[in-house]
This record gives C-alpha cells, structure tokens and sequence, in this order.
C-alpha cells in the first residue's frame, strides 16, 4: 500500500521515509490539504495530514469520495478536523496523542527569555558593530511568578523549567496535576493568575471552551510588564484586542510561536509576497514581540516520536486495531 502524506517539511521528509521503509510506500508532498488539494488523495486509501491541514467537511467528502478510508495527522491537536462529519462519511482518524513534551516546553522559555532579555534587538545591533545596552534592560526571573495556564504534560515541563529558575508558581487547569502540585504550585482562579504572574504561558488545546481565552478582558487584567508566550494554538489569544494592548504600550514582552490566522501563511515562504494579514503585518512591528512560524515541536526528538506514533497508527488501521490515538471511530 502507498500512503500520501501531506505538508512535509524538507526536514521530515527523510524521516517519514526511513520510518516507513519496508513497511509500505509512501509519497511526501510539501503541499498542505485543502479544497484545491484534496483530489490529489483519490485513490489513496491512507492519508497523513499536518497540523495545518484543512479538514472540514468539504475536503472530508471529497477524500472519502476519492476512496479514502484513514486520515492519520502528525500532530496532537485536531481543532482543524469535523470529526462528526468523518465518522458520518465512515472515515477513520488518529492523531499523535502525545510525543516529547519538552520540545515545546524548551521554546517556550526560548520565547519568554528571548523577549526579557531583548536577544533578537541585541544580535541586530551587533551585526551592525553597535554595542550599546541602552533599550537591553531584563530583569532576573528568579524570585518572580510563573502563571501556568494548562498543566498537562507540556505545561509540567515548563513548569519545572520555572521551578529551576526559583519562580513561585500559579496553576490553572480543570484538573490539578499533583506533579505541579509537589514543586510548589498552587492552583488558583484564572483571574487571580492573570492580575499576579509576571510571566504567563499557555498551553490549553483549543477547544470553543478555549478560544480566545485571552481576550480584551483577559489582557486587561494582566501586569502592563507581564511577559505572555503562546506556543499552544494561537486562536486562544485574541490577537486583534492584543494588538490594542502593545499599541498602548503594555507588556514587557510577548513570544508567539502561533498565530490564530496562520494556516495558509506558516509553513510557507511569503518573504517576495505581499501580506494582506493587516494584524500580523502590525504585530511583528512591535519592538517587544517575537513571532515564530509554529516551530516549538520541531526538535529531532519529537518529530521522530510523531512519526513513529503516524506508522502506528497506519498499522492499526490496517489491522483494525484501536489506540488511544484513534478520535474516530468514538469508543
């Protein structure tokens, strides 16, 4: 059998084939599904997808019509499939459900010290031979507090990181992690983690229940010095209400590694196209804000355990097994 895999990056793509070598043959596209792409599937019964992938109800139809029975997505969230409209159309989905939490916890702070300690403004200067610290002020992080928005596995590990560093620590999540518990975090209403953190980082899936989980209100609340880092999904910030909040001059800084508009613009080279994205263009002006394409899970480690998790869950399929990876069929 021959598996289509799209939106390989030209760094997966020697991993996908290595990891699929002698199990069965398999396609790398650096095209993303969607509408326009979604015909380039027919006739393959197993698909895999990337996190930016469209796969709503149109696209499904037409795979399912092309013959299409498995779509497995390399990546952990599913916020981009209509899971109900596949398990109508009888398709089969899997995702990676979990896979080397410290990638994304590692750049996290990447973007959080980044931004405190101005490294981006700095090593632009030094390229140009100017060797000033004026504008270069940071601050220790020892000492300060860390509001963790999400303690799952990612957030556990950013929170040790924060442990390391001599934060206090503020929790919030539906359910208490007892690893964070016993460093020291105490679990708290959002509220009161937005008014005290001096740092906060997120990394909650989006779900409705999530979405813009950093609003108007939200952004109001926090420390006009509070450092805020995304690296999760960016339509839990409401990015337009943000762009308000650093045109006033708040934040001391803010990393992104999402963007809630992003698909069909990360991944993909723009540099000799205009952007039409007018609250994009104006977020990467701001001097205190670093914004990275989507990167916190590109490490060797983790792209290797989500491909070896995809070949998995392709041989499941095939051997109508289930996982704790398959979203549909629903247990």
């Amino acid at each position: 059998m021959e598996v289509l895999a799209f939106g390989v990056q030209s760094d997966e793509k020697p991993l996908i084939e290595k990891a699929f070598a002698g199990l069965h043959e398999v396609r790398c596209l650096d095209v993303f599904l969607n509408r326009d792409t979604a015909p380039i599937a027919a006739g393959y019964e197993v698909i895999s997808t990337s996190v930016n992938a469209d796969l709503s109800a149109p696209v499904l139809r037409t795979l399912a019509a092309g013959g299409t029975r498995m779509i497995a997505q390399r990546s952990t969230g599913f916020n981009n499939i209509d899971l109900d409209v596949a398990e109508r159309l009888g398709l089969r989905v899997a995702r990676v459900s979990s896979y080397s939490p410290y990638s994304v916890a590692e750049f996290a702070w990447t973007l959080a010290l980044a931004v405190n300690r101005r490294v981006i403004r700095a090593a632009s200067r030094t390229r140009d031979f100017d060797f000033r610290l004026d504008g270069l002020l940071g601050r220790d992080m020892r000492g300060r507090t860390a509001g963790v928005l999400g303690t799952g596995k990612i957030g556990e590990a950013f929170t040790r990181i924060a442990h390391g560093f001599g934060m206090k620590l503020l929790g919030w999540d539906v359910a208490e992690n007892p690893a964070c518990a016993e460093l020291g975090m105490e679990y708290v209403a959002k509220e009161r983690l937005l008014a005290e953190a001096d740092l906060i980082s997120l990394h909650v899936p989006l779900l409705p229940a999530t979405r813009h989980l950093i609003d108007a209100a939200a952004l109001k609340a926090m420390k006009d010095d509070a450092i805020l880092v995304n690296s999760s999904r960016g339509g839990l910030i409401d990015t337009a209400a943000l762009v308000t909040e650093l045109r006033a001059g708040r934040f001391l800084g803010v990393g992104l590694d999402v963007y809630e508009a992003e698909t069909g613009l990360f991944f993909l080279d723009k540099s000799l196209e205009g952007i039409d994205d007018d609250t994009l263009a104006r977020l990467v002006t701001f001097p205190n804000v670093i914004v990275t394409s989507h990167q916190a899970y590109y490490t060797e480690d983790a792209v290797g355990q989500i491909i070896d998790a995809t070949v998995t869950n392709v041989a499941d399929h095939l051997a109508r097994r289930s996982s704790e990876n398959v979203l549909v069929p629903r247990e």
